[in-house]
C-alpha cells in the first residue's frame, strides 16, 4: 500500500506543482496590474498637480495685473480730481479779477469826491453781482422772506406786530450758494 500512496502522491504532484506555479503566476500578474495602476494613477495626480500650479500661476499673474491696474486708476483718479479742483479755482479767480483791478483803481485815485467814490463803489459792487451770475453763485438772505434755517443763521430776535411769525426782519451779512449748496448762510435778525 504504501506504493500506491507513493504513486498517487506522485500523480498529484506535478498537478498540485502545476496549480502552484498558476497560481504564482496570477498573484505575479495581479501584482504587476497593480503596480501599473499606481504608476497611472501617481501620473494622473502628477499631471493633475502641474496643470493646478499653472493654473495657480496664471490667477497670480491676473491677480497681480489687476492690483497694478488699479493702484493706476487710483494714481490717475486723484491726478483728474486735483486738475478739476485747479481748474475750478482758476475759473473762478479769472471771474473775480477785473472786480479786484477796479478796486484797485479805485483806490488809486486821490482826490475822488464822495459822490464820485461812491459810484465808483456801485460799479464794483455791480461788477461782483455780474462775476457771481458767471459762476452760477446766488445771493441769499432777504428782508421778509420766511426764516429758513437751512440757509439763514438767525443771530437775533425782534417782537414786531407788522412782520408775521419767523420772518427775516434784518440781513446782517448775505449768504450766497451755489445751485443746491449752501457757501455762507444768511446773517439775519428773525421777528416774532
Amino acid at each position: 500500500m504504501s506504493e500506491e500512496i507513493k504513486e498517487q502522491e506522485a500523480a498529484v504532484a506535478p498537478e498540485e506543482a502545476e496549480a502552484t506555479e498558476n497560481k504564482a503566476e496570477e498573484v505575479s500578474e495581479e501584482k504587476a496590474e497593480k503596480t501599473s495602476k499606481k504608476k497611472e494613477k501617481k501620473s494622473k495626480e502628477k499631471e493633475e498637480l502641474e496643470n493646478l500650479k499653472a493654473e495657480y500661476e496664471e490667477f497670480k499673474k491676473n491677480h497681480l495685473r489687476i492690483l497694478a491696474e488699479y493702484d493706476n486708476f487710483r494714481k490717475r483718479t486723484a491726478n483728474e480730481k486735483a486738475g478739476i479742483f485747479s481748474d475750478g479755482v482758476s475759473e473762478t479767480i479769472k471771474q473775480l479779477l477785473p472786480v479786484a483791478d477796479n478796486i484797485e483803481r479805485a483806490l488809486a485815485v486821490e482826490n475822488a469826491d464822495s459822490d464820485t467814490m461812491k459810484k465808483g463803489i456801485e460799479m464794483i459792487a455791480k461788477q461782483f453781482e455780474e462775476s457771481f451770475t458767471k459762476l452760477n453763485i446766488t445771493a441769499i438772505g432777504v428782508v421778509g422772506e420766511s426764516f429758513d434755517p437751512e440757509i439763514h443763521n438767525a443771530v437775533s430776535h425782534i417782537d414786531n406786530d407788522e412782520l408775521g411769525d419767523n420772518v427775516v426782519s434784518a440781513v446782517f451779512m448775505k449768504g450766497y450758494r451755489i445751485g443746491k449748496k449752501v457757501i455762507r448762510h444768511a446773517m439775519v435778525q428773525v421777528a416774532n
